[in-house]
């Protein structure tokens, strides 16, 4: 309930400071898309709790990119990690929640401080090409299932394969509902905001029709 409180007082005092958000948000409105304010994202980001949530988040505009650099611990050696991330592609579908993301100026610093590790010593050797970044993680131990393609600069993630969403009725049931009706057709930043544009019936109105009826019908 105190973090419902601190959310809707932030957001209240936001939209004091920020009256023209909201002529924003009817216009985007209108044209079938939404933006979420930078200073948003931050704001959540920075109440992330736990060990292994990032620290000390910085995040730009880079548009149509958005840079986002923390502090996180790789394989126990803290390190200050930094990429700007492009949304190149998205696909929604009832099996699918699938995005194509560009990666441009990774970094990979040991943080001030740490302590020797092996992970320390590669970094500072500098003997990984970090000009591509999806290589690297092609051969990460343990490669998550929701990471289904890595190469050069490029990764391809489908949350669909990630277990709190594909192993969830809920959810599959409410992504085969709305996939229908919309898509996203990109994702951009521009100076304060992350904009997110949709498209209404992505693959017509009698599919769409035809998928509710198959969904409510199971």
């Amino acid at each position: 309930m105190q973090e419902l409180k601190a959310v809707l007082e932030a957001g209240s005092k936001y939209l004091r400071d920020h009256p023209e958000e909201l002529l924003r948000a009817l216009r985007n409105l209108l044209a079938l898309r939404f933006g979420v304010p930078l200073d948003a994202l931050r704001f959540f980001a920075g109440r992330a709790t736990g060990k292994k949530a990032p620290k000390d988040l910085v995040l730009e505009a880079v548009p149509p990119g958005l840079r986002a650099s923390a502090t996180l611990d790789l394989m126990g050696t803290p390190v200050r990690a930094g990429a700007t991330v492009f949304v190149e592609r998205v696909s929604i579908t009832p099996e699918e929640l699938r995005f194509e993301i560009r990666l441009a100026g990774v970094s990979l610093k040991v943080a001030e401080g740490a302590p020797d590790s092996p992970i320390a010593a590669l970094l500072r050797s500098g003997a990984l090409d970090l000009s591509k970044p999806g290589n690297l993680a092609a051969y990460m131990p343990k490669r998550p299932a929701f990471l289904v393609d890595a190469k050069d600069d490029r990764v391809v993630v489908d949350l669909m394969r990630h277990p709190k969403i594909g192993k969830n009725p809920r959810a599959i049931r409410a992504i085969a509902l709305l996939a229908p009706l919309l898509t996203v057709a990109g994702i951009e930043s521009d100076s304060e905001h992350l904009d997110v544009s949709l498209r209404a019936f992505p693959d017509g109105l009698r599919e769409a029709l035809g998928g509710i009826r198959r969904v409510l019908g199971r």
